[in-house]
C-alpha cells in the first residue's frame, strides 16, 4: 500500500502541466468520446471504493463506500488515488460523478485515528496523502461532480469543493462545512484556498473562525453548493448535469479550469514539504492531541 502511494505521490496534478503543453503544440485536440455503439463497462473495486465507468459516455462514477461514515483514511486515501490515477491515464474517460455508497453520510472528513496517538512519521505519511488526493482532485483533467447523498464536514466539505460542480440532497437534517475549529484545529492554507475560490472571502473567514455547518439550503445561498435535488435523485441529476459539460471541447474547458485553478495548485506544490511539517509539528502537540482524545472520546458516549 505505501509504495502504491509513493508511486501515486510521483504523478503530478492534471492541470498543472497543461498551460505550458497548449503552449508548446499551439492547440490540444479534444479527448474523443468514445463512439455510442455498444454500452460497454466496467468496474473496479478496492475495500474502500467502487468505481463504475461506463466506456460508451466517457463517465465514471466513484463509489465511496468505506462504512461507517466513509472517513479519509490513509488507506482510503491511497485508493482513492490509485483510482483517480487509473481514470486519468484512460483518455476515454472525460467525466467522473464522486458520490457514497453509506446511508446519510457523504464523507465525515479525515480519520482521526490516523491523527491521535501516532508517531510523526505516521502523520507525516498521512498528511502527504491528504495533499495528493487534493492536488489530484482540484487538478483533474476531468469534468468532476461532486453527488452529495449526505453529511459532508470538514475534510468531506474539501473534496467535494475540489469538485467542478456539487449537488447536494435536499435534507435538512444533512450539513456541510469545514469546521475544524471546533475540534481545536487549524485548517490549513490549502482548505482556505478552495473555500476562498468557491465562496469568496468574506463568507470563507466567518466559515473557518466559527467551524460553521451549513444545512443544505445555506450552502446553496452561498455558493457552497450549486443545487439542491430530493435525496433519490442526487445521482441520476448528477448523472444528467455531466451531459452539459460534457458538450464542451475538453481542450478549451481544460485551459480554463487550469487558469482558474492553477495559481492555488501551485502555491501547495511549491510547499508541500513545509506543510507537512507544520501540520506534523501541530497535531503532534499535547493540547491538540488531548483535544482529539476528547472528541474520540465524546463519540464513543453518543454510540453508547
Amino acid at each position: 500500500m505505501k509504495m502504491a502511494l509513493r508511486a501515486c505521490l510521483r504523478t503530478k496534478p492534471g492541470l498543472t502541466g497543461l498551460l505550458s503543453q497548449l503552449s508548446c503544440s499551439g492547440h490540444a485536440a479534444a479527448r474523443r468520446a468514445p463512439a455510442l455503439v455498444a454500452q460497454r463497462s466496467s468496474s473496479s473495486t478496492s475495500q474502500k471504493i467502487k468505481v463504475d465507468f461506463d466506456q460508451s459516455s466517457g463517465v465514471a462514477v466513484m463509489h465511496m463506500q468505506s462504512p461507517p461514515v466513509n472517513s479519509l483514511s490513509l488507506e482510503f486515501l491511497t485508493d482513492v488515488c490509485i483510482a483517480l490515477e487509473k481514470l486519468e491515464m484512460d483518455k476515454s474517460c472525460r467525466g467522473l460523478v464522486v458520490t457514497s455508497s453509506q446511508p446519510k453520510v457523504f464523507s465525515a472528513g479525515l480519520d482521526i485515528l490516523d491523527m491521535y496517538g501516532k508517531s510523526p512519521e505516521h502523520c507525516a505519511e498521512f498528511w502527504k496523502a491528504v495533499q495528493e488526493m487534493w492536488l489530484k482532485f482540484y487538478g483533474s483533467n476531468m469534468i468532476t461532480i461532486a453527488a452529495v447523498n449526505g453529511s459532508s464536514p470538514a475534510g468531506g466539505c474539501l473534496l467535494s469543493m475540489t469538485c467542478d460542480y456539487r449537488i447536494m440532497a435536499d435534507n435538512p437534517r444533512y450539513s456541510i462545512g469545514l469546521n475544524e475549529t471546533k475540534l481545536g484545529i487549524v485548517a490549513p492554507f490549502w482548505f482556505k484556498d478552495t473555500m476562498v475560490n468557491t465562496v469568496g472571502h468574506r463568507a470563507t473567514e466567518m466559515a473557518l473562525q466559527l467551524g460553521l455547518l451549513y444545512s443544505p439550503a445555506e450552502a446553496l445561498k452561498i455558493g457552497l453548493v450549486d443545487q439542491l435535488v430530493h435525496e433519490d435523485q442526487v445521482l441520476t441529476t448528477a448523472t444528467e448535469t455531466m451531459t452539459k459539460w460534457l458538450a464542451i471541447p475538453d481542450h478549451a474547458r481544460q485551459l480554463t479550469k487550469s487558469m482558474m485553478r492553477k495559481p492555488t495548485i501551485d502555491k501547495l506544490a511549491a510547499n508541500r514539504e513545509v506543510d507537512v511539517n507544520n501540520f506534523v509539528k501541530f497535531i503532534t502537540k499535547d493540547s491538540i492531541q488531548k483535544s482529539l482524545g476528547m472528541y474520540l472520546e465524546m463519540l464513543k458516549r453518543r454510540k453508547a
